[in-house]
């Protein structure tokens, strides 16, 4: 498994929210413990029937954003090709599997690949208070929920190697 749990002691992030200039993308770098739940309750209450994922902004600073995913349902697998994605679990817990092949590979973007599920892979059991860092290039899948668990998502973009 290329996932590899980080034991984290500290603060996240720490800072101030700046006005931006019509157009120009937001600045947010704090969140305080309330603002986190405040998203989490609604992340829940917006979800509608079957939805397996509802995600909203926690923080942001281009080309970075931290997003809170709640999660009440498995929903499809991921390969992000040119970002790492590091998960905090904040509250409940799941399977998570990385590594192996996409079933029904299909493509979402230029940079993005879902699919089904995973064949192969190796699952590792997350729980509150866990972190996680899925390299890029790297399916990963939520194969089972144990009823809710609600997450911290960062998507890192990674430098393109240069050819040698």
């Amino acid at each position: 498994m290329r996932a590899i749990a980080i034991t984290f002691v500290g603060t996240l992030v720490a800072g101030v929210s700046w006005a931006q200039p019509p157009g120009a993308q937001a600045i947010k770098t704090f969140s305080s413990s309330a603002d986190v739940a405040a998203l989490a309750a609604k992340a829940k209450s917006e979800r509608k029937e079957g939805q397996p994922v509802v995600a909203e902004r926690i923080l942001q600073l281009s080309p970075y954003s931290a997003n809170l995913e709640y999660r009440a349902s498995v929903g499809p697998a991921a390969v992000h090709e040119r970002e790492a994605e590091i998960f905090y679990v904040i509250d409940g817990s799941a399977t998570l599997v990385t590594g192996g092949k996409l079933v029904k590979e299909s493509r979402t973007n230029p940079e993005n690949l879902t699919g089904t599920g995973i064949e192969g892979g190796t699952p590792q059991a997350v729980a509150k208070g866990d972190f996680v860092i899925v390299p890029e290039n790297t399916p990963h899948w939520f194969s089972a929920i144990n009823g809710t668990i609600t997450l911290m998502s960062l998507h890192v973009p990674r430098p393109l190697t240069a050819a040698r």
